[in-house]
Protein backbone atom coordinates (compact mmCIF):
# COMPACT_ATOMS: atom_id res chain seq x y z
CA UNK A 1 0.00 0.00 0.00
CA UNK A 2 1.46 3.13 -1.02
CA UNK A 3 2.15 6.47 1.75
CA UNK A 4 -0.88 7.91 -0.38
CA UNK A 5 -3.27 5.66 -0.05
CA UNK A 6 -2.44 5.59 3.50
CA UNK A 7 -2.77 9.80 3.83
CA UNK A 8 -5.76 8.73 2.31
CA UNK A 9 -6.98 6.77 4.76
CA UNK A 10 -5.91 8.58 7.73
CA UNK A 11 -7.98 11.91 6.31
CA UNK A 12 -10.83 9.84 6.02
CA UNK A 13 -11.18 8.36 9.31
CA UNK A 14 -10.34 11.56 10.69
CA UNK A 15 -12.86 13.02 8.83
CA UNK A 16 -15.37 10.56 9.97
CA UNK A 17 -14.58 10.77 13.55
CA UNK A 18 -14.73 14.51 13.26
CA UNK A 19 -18.23 13.50 11.18
CA UNK A 20 -19.25 11.09 14.18
CA UNK A 21 -18.73 14.05 17.19
CA UNK A 22 -19.78 16.71 14.98
CA UNK A 23 -23.60 14.86 14.84
CA UNK A 24 -23.36 13.84 18.84
CA UNK A 25 -23.66 17.76 18.65
CA UNK A 26 -26.23 18.14 16.05
CA UNK A 27 -27.74 17.26 13.01
CA UNK A 28 -24.20 18.37 9.55
CA UNK A 29 -22.16 19.30 12.74
CA UNK A 30 -24.33 22.07 13.81
CA UNK A 31 -23.47 22.89 17.60
CA UNK A 32 -26.12 22.76 19.71
CA UNK A 33 -26.31 24.99 22.71
CA UNK A 34 -22.70 25.73 22.67
CA UNK A 35 -22.98 29.43 21.66
CA UNK A 36 -22.28 31.68 18.71
CA UNK A 37 -19.41 29.86 16.64
CA UNK A 38 -17.61 30.94 13.54
CA UNK A 39 -16.12 28.64 10.70
CA UNK A 40 -14.38 30.65 7.43
CA UNK A 41 -13.11 28.74 4.37
CA UNK A 42 -11.62 30.73 1.67
CA UNK A 43 -8.24 30.92 -1.08
CA UNK A 44 -5.59 32.79 -2.02
CA UNK A 45 -4.50 32.46 -5.59
CA UNK A 46 -0.86 33.46 -6.91
CA UNK A 47 1.10 32.88 -9.59
CA UNK A 48 4.82 32.01 -9.53
CA UNK A 49 7.82 33.52 -11.00
CA UNK A 50 10.95 32.02 -13.05
CA UNK A 51 12.54 31.90 -9.13
CA UNK A 52 9.07 30.48 -7.51
CA UNK A 53 7.87 33.43 -5.70
CA UNK A 54 4.27 34.73 -6.08
CA UNK A 55 4.41 37.62 -8.98
CA UNK A 56 2.46 40.34 -9.60
CA UNK A 57 -0.58 39.73 -12.34
CA UNK A 58 -3.92 40.41 -13.29
CA UNK A 59 -6.39 37.52 -15.08
CA UNK A 60 -6.98 38.23 -18.62
CA UNK A 61 -11.02 37.35 -18.09
CA UNK A 62 -13.69 40.24 -18.46
CA UNK A 63 -16.88 38.67 -17.36
CA UNK A 64 -17.28 37.99 -13.67
CA UNK A 65 -18.57 34.59 -12.39
CA UNK A 66 -20.93 36.13 -9.71
CA UNK A 67 -24.27 36.67 -9.31
CA UNK A 68 -25.94 39.43 -10.31
CA UNK A 69 -26.98 40.55 -6.86
CA UNK A 70 -23.28 41.22 -5.66
CA UNK A 71 -22.02 44.03 -5.14
CA UNK A 72 -18.64 45.47 -6.16
CA UNK A 73 -16.32 48.00 -5.41
CA UNK A 74 -17.10 50.08 -8.48
CA UNK A 75 -18.08 47.64 -11.34
CA UNK A 76 -17.92 43.96 -12.18
CA UNK A 77 -14.99 44.70 -14.26
CA UNK A 78 -13.01 46.81 -11.69
CA UNK A 79 -10.36 44.21 -10.25
CA UNK A 80 -9.45 43.87 -13.84
CA UNK A 81 -6.95 47.11 -13.64
CA UNK A 82 -5.89 45.47 -9.89
CA UNK A 83 -2.46 44.03 -10.53
CA UNK A 84 -1.16 42.07 -7.39
CA UNK A 85 0.68 38.88 -6.33
CA UNK A 86 -2.90 37.81 -4.23
CA UNK A 87 -6.45 37.35 -5.57
CA UNK A 88 -8.39 36.32 -2.46
CA UNK A 89 -11.44 34.42 -3.67
CA UNK A 90 -14.37 33.36 -2.11
CA UNK A 91 -13.80 33.72 1.50
CA UNK A 92 -17.53 32.70 3.16
CA UNK A 93 -17.92 32.96 7.12
CA UNK A 94 -20.65 30.67 8.65
CA UNK A 95 -22.39 31.47 11.62
CA UNK A 96 -24.10 28.90 13.83
CA UNK A 97 -26.30 29.36 17.36
CA UNK A 98 -29.47 27.91 18.34
CA UNK A 99 -30.77 31.49 19.61
CA UNK A 100 -30.83 34.43 17.48
CA UNK A 101 -28.00 37.14 18.28
CA UNK A 102 -26.83 39.84 16.63
CA UNK A 103 -23.36 40.29 16.00
CA UNK A 104 -20.79 43.26 14.43
CA UNK A 105 -18.04 41.42 11.90
CA UNK A 106 -15.00 43.21 10.46
CA UNK A 107 -12.37 41.75 7.89
CA UNK A 108 -9.10 43.62 7.44
CA UNK A 109 -6.93 42.94 4.53
CA UNK A 110 -3.32 43.96 4.71
CA UNK A 111 -2.26 45.52 1.36
CA UNK A 112 -5.40 44.55 -0.46
CA UNK A 113 -8.52 46.02 -1.44
CA UNK A 114 -12.02 44.47 -0.93
CA UNK A 115 -13.68 43.92 -4.47
CA UNK A 116 -17.07 42.29 -4.33
CA UNK A 117 -19.28 41.16 -0.93
CA UNK A 118 -22.85 40.47 0.31
CA UNK A 119 -24.73 40.92 2.04
CA UNK A 120 -24.53 44.88 1.66
CA UNK A 121 -21.84 45.92 4.02
CA UNK A 122 -21.51 48.79 6.23
CA UNK A 123 -18.22 50.17 5.42
CA UNK A 124 -15.75 49.02 2.74
CA UNK A 125 -12.45 50.93 2.76
CA UNK A 126 -10.63 52.47 1.27
CA UNK A 127 -13.05 54.78 -0.35
CA UNK A 128 -11.17 56.29 -3.17
CA UNK A 129 -10.92 55.10 -6.71
CA UNK A 130 -7.89 52.80 -7.08
CA UNK A 131 -5.98 51.88 -10.15
CA UNK A 132 -3.43 49.50 -11.01
CA UNK A 133 0.01 50.57 -8.79
CA UNK A 134 -2.59 50.92 -6.07
CA UNK A 135 -2.87 47.56 -4.76
CA UNK A 136 0.55 46.53 -3.79
CA UNK A 137 2.01 50.11 -3.60
CA UNK A 138 2.06 51.40 0.24
CA UNK A 139 -1.26 52.86 0.81
CA UNK A 140 -3.93 51.44 3.52
CA UNK A 141 -5.03 48.61 4.08
CA UNK A 142 -8.14 47.15 2.74
CA UNK A 143 -11.42 46.01 4.99
CA UNK A 144 -14.98 44.99 4.98
CA UNK A 145 -17.27 45.62 7.63
CA UNK A 146 -21.16 44.60 8.86
CA UNK A 147 -22.46 46.64 11.26
CA UNK A 148 -25.22 44.57 12.28
CA UNK A 149 -25.73 40.78 10.98
CA UNK A 150 -28.87 38.21 12.68
CA UNK A 151 -27.97 35.32 13.27
CA UNK A 152 -31.72 33.76 12.86
CA UNK A 153 -32.30 30.02 13.61
CA UNK A 154 -35.50 30.57 12.83
CA UNK A 155 -35.51 32.58 9.65
CA UNK A 156 -37.79 30.94 7.21
CA UNK A 157 -34.58 31.36 4.87
CA UNK A 158 -35.54 33.47 1.21
CA UNK A 159 -31.61 33.40 -0.43
CA UNK A 160 -31.54 35.53 -3.82
CA UNK A 161 -31.01 33.45 -6.94
CA UNK A 162 -30.57 34.02 -10.56
CA UNK A 163 -31.25 31.72 -13.63
CA UNK A 164 -27.73 31.14 -14.90
CA UNK A 165 -25.36 28.78 -13.21
CA UNK A 166 -22.62 30.26 -10.59
CA UNK A 167 -20.50 28.25 -8.22
CA UNK A 168 -21.56 30.81 -5.79
CA UNK A 169 -24.46 29.01 -4.62
CA UNK A 170 -22.15 26.00 -4.07
CA UNK A 171 -21.59 27.50 -0.53
CA UNK A 172 -24.63 27.59 0.57
CA UNK A 173 -25.10 23.87 1.14
CA UNK A 174 -24.31 23.49 4.22
CA UNK A 175 -26.21 23.54 8.47
CA UNK A 176 -25.37 26.51 8.99
CA UNK A 177 -27.52 29.15 10.41
CA UNK A 178 -29.11 31.63 8.28
CA UNK A 179 -28.58 35.60 8.06
CA UNK A 180 -30.18 38.48 7.86
CA UNK A 181 -29.18 42.18 7.00
CA UNK A 182 -31.17 45.23 6.70
CA UNK A 183 -30.02 47.38 4.62
CA UNK A 184 -32.01 50.87 3.02
CA UNK A 185 -34.01 49.09 0.36
CA UNK A 186 -35.04 46.08 2.51
CA UNK A 187 -33.81 42.76 4.55
CA UNK A 188 -30.85 40.93 2.98
CA UNK A 189 -30.79 37.12 3.57
CA UNK A 190 -27.99 34.54 2.95
CA UNK A 191 -26.42 31.93 4.46
CA UNK A 192 -22.61 33.20 5.16
CA UNK A 193 -20.48 36.87 4.94
CA UNK A 194 -19.09 36.72 1.12
CA UNK A 195 -16.44 38.82 0.13
CA UNK A 196 -13.45 38.69 -2.23
CA UNK A 197 -10.28 40.94 -3.03
CA UNK A 198 -6.76 41.76 -4.38
CA UNK A 199 -3.84 42.25 -2.45
CA UNK A 200 0.20 42.38 -2.55
CA UNK A 201 1.49 40.35 0.28
CA UNK A 202 4.28 37.92 -0.09
CA UNK A 203 2.45 34.27 0.01
CA UNK A 204 4.17 32.00 2.70
CA UNK A 205 5.48 29.95 -0.02
CA UNK A 206 7.37 29.34 -3.48
CA UNK A 207 7.51 26.27 -6.06
CA UNK A 208 10.45 26.37 -8.12
CA UNK A 209 10.96 24.19 -11.35
CA UNK A 210 14.36 22.38 -11.52
CA UNK A 211 16.30 21.81 -14.73
CA UNK A 212 14.87 17.97 -14.58
CA UNK A 213 11.45 18.77 -13.99
CA UNK A 214 10.72 18.43 -10.74
CA UNK A 215 9.39 21.00 -8.25
CA UNK A 216 11.22 22.61 -5.21
CA UNK A 217 8.66 23.76 -2.46
CA UNK A 218 9.73 26.08 0.17
CA UNK A 219 8.14 27.51 2.64
CA UNK A 220 9.09 30.84 3.65
CA UNK A 221 6.62 31.63 6.92
CA UNK A 222 7.52 30.97 10.31
CA UNK A 223 4.62 28.21 10.32
CA UNK A 224 4.52 24.76 9.23
CA UNK A 225 2.33 24.18 5.77
CA UNK A 226 -0.06 21.57 6.93
CA UNK A 227 -0.59 20.22 3.40
CA UNK A 228 0.56 20.23 0.57
CA UNK A 229 -0.41 19.14 -3.19
CA UNK A 230 1.46 18.86 -6.34
CA UNK A 231 -1.43 18.75 -9.53
CA UNK A 232 -1.34 18.21 -12.91
CA UNK A 233 -4.03 18.05 -15.78
CA UNK A 234 -3.29 17.80 -19.69
CA UNK A 235 -6.10 16.79 -21.19
CA UNK A 236 -8.43 14.45 -19.44
CA UNK A 237 -5.83 13.32 -17.57
CA UNK A 238 -5.07 13.61 -14.43
CA UNK A 239 -2.04 13.52 -11.42
CA UNK A 240 -1.52 14.23 -8.21
CA UNK A 241 0.78 13.92 -5.30
CA UNK A 242 0.10 14.69 -1.78
CA UNK A 243 3.43 15.76 0.37
CA UNK A 244 2.13 16.00 3.92
CA UNK A 245 3.38 19.13 5.91
CA UNK A 246 6.29 20.95 5.14
CA UNK A 247 8.52 22.84 7.44
CA UNK A 248 11.30 24.72 5.21
CA UNK A 249 11.77 22.80 1.50
CA UNK A 250 10.82 19.75 -0.06
CA UNK A 251 11.19 18.59 -3.46
CA UNK A 252 8.42 17.28 -5.63
CA UNK A 253 8.35 14.74 -8.73
CA UNK A 254 6.05 15.37 -11.39
CA UNK A 255 2.73 13.64 -10.57
CA UNK A 256 2.35 10.15 -13.27
CA UNK A 257 -1.29 11.38 -14.84
CA UNK A 258 -3.25 8.57 -13.83
CA UNK A 259 -5.21 9.45 -11.19
CA UNK A 260 -8.81 11.18 -11.12
CA UNK A 261 -10.41 14.21 -9.85
CA UNK A 262 -12.93 12.01 -7.32
CA UNK A 263 -9.53 10.46 -5.71
CA UNK A 264 -8.59 14.17 -5.18
CA UNK A 265 -11.71 15.69 -3.93
CA UNK A 266 -11.94 13.17 -1.31
CA UNK A 267 -8.15 13.78 -0.43
CA UNK A 268 -8.95 17.37 -0.06
CA UNK A 269 -12.31 17.14 1.76
CA UNK A 270 -10.67 15.52 4.46
CA UNK A 271 -7.27 17.53 4.88
CA UNK A 272 -10.37 20.60 5.24
CA UNK A 273 -12.13 18.50 7.74
CA UNK A 274 -8.68 17.81 9.69
CA UNK A 275 -8.19 21.63 9.82
CA UNK A 276 -11.46 21.71 11.64
CA UNK A 277 -13.83 22.53 9.15
CA UNK A 278 -17.56 20.57 9.14
CA UNK A 279 -18.07 17.59 6.68
CA UNK A 280 -20.40 19.99 4.34
CA UNK A 281 -18.38 22.97 4.68
CA UNK A 282 -15.57 21.17 3.14
CA UNK A 283 -17.74 19.48 0.64
CA UNK A 284 -18.98 23.16 -0.25
CA UNK A 285 -15.60 24.36 -0.49
CA UNK A 286 -14.30 21.46 -2.99
CA UNK A 287 -17.41 21.77 -4.76
CA UNK A 288 -17.44 25.77 -4.85
CA UNK A 289 -13.60 24.94 -6.73
CA UNK A 290 -13.51 21.45 -7.93
CA UNK A 291 -13.73 23.15 -12.03
CA UNK A 292 -10.99 25.45 -11.18
CA UNK A 293 -8.71 23.29 -9.41
CA UNK A 294 -8.85 20.77 -11.10
CA UNK A 295 -8.38 22.61 -14.75
CA UNK A 296 -5.84 22.44 -17.73
CA UNK A 297 -2.48 23.02 -16.35
CA UNK A 298 -0.19 22.33 -13.15
CA UNK A 299 -0.17 24.39 -9.93
CA UNK A 300 0.01 23.41 -6.04
CA UNK A 301 -2.66 23.31 -3.72
CA UNK A 302 -1.61 24.14 0.13
CA UNK A 303 -3.24 24.38 3.21
CA UNK A 304 -2.31 27.88 4.53
CA UNK A 305 -1.10 28.43 8.31
CA UNK A 306 -3.97 29.73 10.45
CA UNK A 307 -1.47 32.18 12.04
CA UNK A 308 -0.42 33.85 8.57
CA UNK A 309 -4.44 34.01 7.17
CA UNK A 310 -4.49 36.07 10.75
CA UNK A 311 -1.78 37.91 10.15
CA UNK A 312 -2.62 39.05 6.39
CA UNK A 313 -6.82 39.07 6.96
CA UNK A 314 -7.24 39.79 10.69
CA UNK A 315 -11.16 38.92 11.50
CA UNK A 316 -12.87 40.90 14.52
CA UNK A 317 -16.63 40.18 15.85
CA UNK A 318 -18.22 41.00 18.65
CA UNK A 319 -19.54 39.37 20.25
CA UNK A 320 -17.00 37.06 20.12
CA UNK A 321 -17.46 33.76 19.22
CA UNK A 322 -16.75 30.90 21.26
CA UNK A 323 -14.88 29.04 18.65
CA UNK A 324 -13.61 30.34 15.59
CA UNK A 325 -12.27 28.51 12.76
CA UNK A 326 -10.33 30.08 9.61
CA UNK A 327 -9.06 27.70 6.74
CA UNK A 328 -7.75 28.91 3.75
CA UNK A 329 -6.34 26.45 0.25
CA UNK A 330 -3.44 28.45 -1.19
CA UNK A 331 -2.83 27.73 -4.97
CA UNK A 332 0.01 28.80 -7.02
CA UNK A 333 -0.07 27.95 -10.50
CA UNK A 334 3.21 27.23 -11.96
CA UNK A 335 4.03 27.78 -15.76
CA UNK A 336 5.96 24.34 -16.47
CA UNK A 337 7.62 23.50 -20.18
CA UNK A 338 4.52 21.43 -20.65
CA UNK A 339 2.16 24.49 -20.34
CA UNK A 340 4.81 26.92 -22.61
CA UNK A 341 4.60 23.62 -25.25
CA UNK A 342 0.46 23.36 -25.29
CA UNK A 343 0.50 27.34 -25.84
CA UNK A 344 2.89 27.35 -28.49
CA UNK A 345 1.49 24.67 -30.26
CA UNK A 346 -2.44 26.36 -29.93
CA UNK A 347 -0.68 29.68 -31.31
CA UNK A 348 1.08 28.05 -33.99
CA UNK A 349 -2.40 26.40 -35.08
CA UNK A 350 -4.56 29.64 -33.87
CA UNK A 351 -6.21 26.73 -31.36
CA UNK A 352 -8.35 29.50 -29.45
CA UNK A 353 -10.11 26.45 -27.45
CA UNK A 354 -7.07 25.36 -26.31
CA UNK A 355 -5.71 29.11 -24.98
CA UNK A 356 -9.38 29.72 -23.90
CA UNK A 357 -8.32 26.48 -21.21
CA UNK A 358 -5.81 28.64 -19.19
CA UNK A 359 -8.25 31.17 -18.61
CA UNK A 360 -7.05 33.96 -16.80
CA UNK A 361 -3.54 32.82 -16.62
CA UNK A 362 -3.24 33.33 -20.26
CA UNK A 363 -1.53 36.74 -19.48
CA UNK A 364 1.03 35.33 -16.85
CA UNK A 365 1.53 32.63 -19.03
CA UNK A 366 2.75 34.30 -22.42
CA UNK A 367 4.71 36.87 -19.98
CA UNK A 368 6.59 34.41 -19.05
CA UNK A 369 7.19 32.50 -22.05
CA UNK A 370 8.11 36.16 -23.69
CA UNK A 371 10.90 36.67 -20.93
CA UNK A 372 12.56 33.36 -22.06
CA UNK A 373 12.12 33.79 -25.97
CA UNK A 374 15.18 34.15 -28.31
CA UNK A 375 13.70 33.79 -31.91
CA UNK A 376 12.39 37.35 -32.79
CA UNK A 377 9.39 35.88 -35.12
CA UNK A 378 8.26 33.86 -32.28
CA UNK A 379 8.47 36.64 -29.54
CA UNK A 380 6.27 38.99 -32.01
CA UNK A 381 3.94 35.92 -32.57
CA UNK A 382 3.25 35.88 -28.47
CA UNK A 383 3.59 39.40 -28.48
CA UNK A 384 0.19 39.65 -30.62
CA UNK A 385 -1.69 36.98 -29.22
CA UNK A 386 -1.22 39.05 -25.94
CA UNK A 387 -2.84 41.81 -27.56
CA UNK A 388 -5.40 40.15 -29.12
CA UNK A 389 -6.65 39.10 -25.94
CA UNK A 390 -6.55 42.62 -24.12
CA UNK A 391 -8.26 43.72 -26.80
CA UNK A 392 -10.79 41.17 -26.75
CA UNK A 393 -11.26 42.04 -22.84
CA UNK A 394 -11.49 45.57 -23.24
CA UNK A 395 -14.23 44.93 -25.96
CA UNK A 396 -16.39 43.32 -23.44
CA UNK A 397 -16.21 45.35 -20.65
CA UNK A 398 -17.01 48.27 -23.14
CA UNK A 399 -19.29 46.85 -25.14
CA UNK A 400 -17.32 46.78 -28.53
CA UNK A 401 -17.26 50.41 -28.13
Amino acid sequence: MTARHLRFMNYGLLGCCLAISSGLLGREGRPVDTGLTAHEWGTFTSIAGEKGQAVVWSPLSGATDLPGFVEHFRDPHFKLGLRGTVRMETPVLYFYDSRETTVSVKVNFSRGVITEWYPHASRVEPVATLYGEAVYGKGPDGSVAWDAVTVAPGLRADFPAEGRDSHYYAARQTSATPLRVKTASGEQQEKFLFYRGVAGFAVPVSARLTAGGNVVVENHGVEELPNVILFERRGEKVGYRVSGAVGNRLTLEPPALTENIDALSHELEGALVSQGLYQDEAQAMVATWRNSWFEEGSRLLYIVPGAFVNRVLPLTINPAPVQTVRVFVGRMEIVTPATERAVERALATHDRATLAKYGRFLEPILEAMMKKERNPARLQQIQQELSTVYSSVVAENTGGN
